[in-house]
Order: structure tokens, then C-alpha cells, then sequence
């Protein structure tokens, strides 16, 4: 069999001018991950990532904490996240009530986002990317990874909204399961997937083998 992990991208930079980074937190999330796997001697056949910034970061913190110098990872930008800002602007125009004020708690912002999902998911709102655009690359990038040898082992970084999307896929669930999972997925978490030739199981969910110590669990972060 094949298999893969997903790696959601290390923290970014919520808040700031450009998202589209790590903050300094994220980048020690993605060494972390990598140092804990070159301690447990697991190895890569092949690294795939999408092509924003925040991947392609979190796959070279990755690769610095196992050692790998000079790999470089494929870029696949079906593995790139949907476009949540212009998503939610777009929400926000149909719902002006329902936007967070300025200064709102970062839970009123994971509210909205959820909620325009949603919308998203039931054709309410039409951003340029549909929701079947968005399954239609998903399933794409699930095709690029598991057309791998027999035995080999695939790491795959990308973002949260994708992952839940690879998850639901994989499991035949309701498009809102989307949604749920998506909020739930953790900065660098591990999800890990066997595949044998068209058929893929998802055997774990949104794991932090490298933060489960008493001194790292306070760096656990969701955005």
C-alpha cells in the first residue's frame, strides 16, 4: 500500500498585512514536525506542496528539521487553499449584519467563516472559484498523489480548507463536513491516509505528535 500525510501549514500571520507567511511561531511548528520524524527515522518518497507562500515555508521548515538539504518539494497548486478573503468579502456584501466588528474575538471571525462556507457550499454565494471548482481541484490533487509506487510514502503540505475538503472525499461524507473539519484542523497537524490502487482510507485526523509535551502544548495554534 501507499501512504500519505497531510501537514497543514505552520502558523501564519493572522492579522497582519500579509497572511500569506509564517510568523516565527510557524516556522519553529514546521521544524518541530520534522525534527520528531527524523527522531523517529520515518523517511519520504516525495514531498508535494501548493504553491503559496505559507506552503512552500512550512514544507522548508519541514525539510530543515529532517535534515533534508537541497530537496526541493514539488509544487502542485491544485493543493493551494480556496480564497476565504475574497469568500467572506463577498459574504459580508449579502450579510452585512452578520461581519464581525473591529476588535471582534478571533472566534467571531471563525464564525463567519464557517457560516460563509456554508453559503458557499449551498450555491448562496458565487465567488470566482464555485464549491464544484474547488472539489473538482481537490479530487485532482488526490489523483497527483496517488499515482505513487507501491510502498512509498508521499508527504503533502497545504492548508485546512483543502485537507477537510481531501478528507470528505476520501470518507464520502456531506459537503458540510467541510466545514466542520476545517475549523478544526491544527497548525502543522498530521493526517495520514493509506491508499491501494483506487481505493484511500484516512487512518488518522489532525494529530501534533511534536507538540503533545506539557512545554510545547501552549504553542498550539488554529489560524
Amino acid at each position: 500500500m501507499t501512504q500519505f500525510f497531510t501537514v497543514r501549514h505552520g502558523q501564519a500571520s493572522f492579522g497582519a498585512d500579509d497572511y500569506d507567511k509564517l510568523s516565527e511561531l510557524g516556522w519553529r511548528q514546521a521544524r518541530w514536525l520534522g525534527e520528531h520524524w527524523r527522531a523517529e527515522g520515518l523517511q519520504f518518497d516525495r514531498i508535494l506542496c501548493g504553491d503559496l507562500r505559507r506552503h512552500r515555508e512550512t514544507a522548508q521548515g519541514l525539510c530543515q528539521g529532517l535534515k533534508l538539504d537541497g530537496v526541493t518539494p514539488q509544487l502542485l497548486p491544485q493543493l493551494n487553499e480556496f480564497d476565504f478573503h475574497a469568500l467572506t468579502r463577498l459574504y459580508g456584501q449579502h450579510n452585512p449584519q452578520a461581519v464581525p466588528g473591529e476588535g471582534s474575538p478571533r472566534a467571531h471571525y471563525y464564525r463567519f467563516l464557517k457560516s460563509a462556507m456554508l453559503a458557499w457550499s449551498r450555491g448562496e454565494v458565487s465567488p470566482n472559484e464555485s464549491w464544484q471548482a474547488f472539489e473538482r481541484r481537490i479530487d485532482e490533487a488526490l489523483s497527483v498523489i496517488a499515482d505513487a509506487p507501491r510502498g512509498s510514502k508521499t508527504l503533502v503540505v497545504s492548508s485546512g480548507g483543502a485537507i477537510a475538503m481531501m478528507i470528505r472525499q476520501v470518507l464520502g461524507a456531506h459537503p458540510e463536513t467541510v466545514t466542520r473539519l476545517n475549523m478544526q484542523i491544527r497548525n502543522t497537524a498530521v493526517s495520514h491516509f493509506f491508499g491501494s490502487g483506487e481505493e484511500c482510507s484516512l487512518h488518522s485526523f489532525n494529530h501534533l505528535p511534536h507538540m503533545e509535551t506539557p512545554e510545547r502544548r501552549e504553542y498550539i495554534t488554529y489560524s
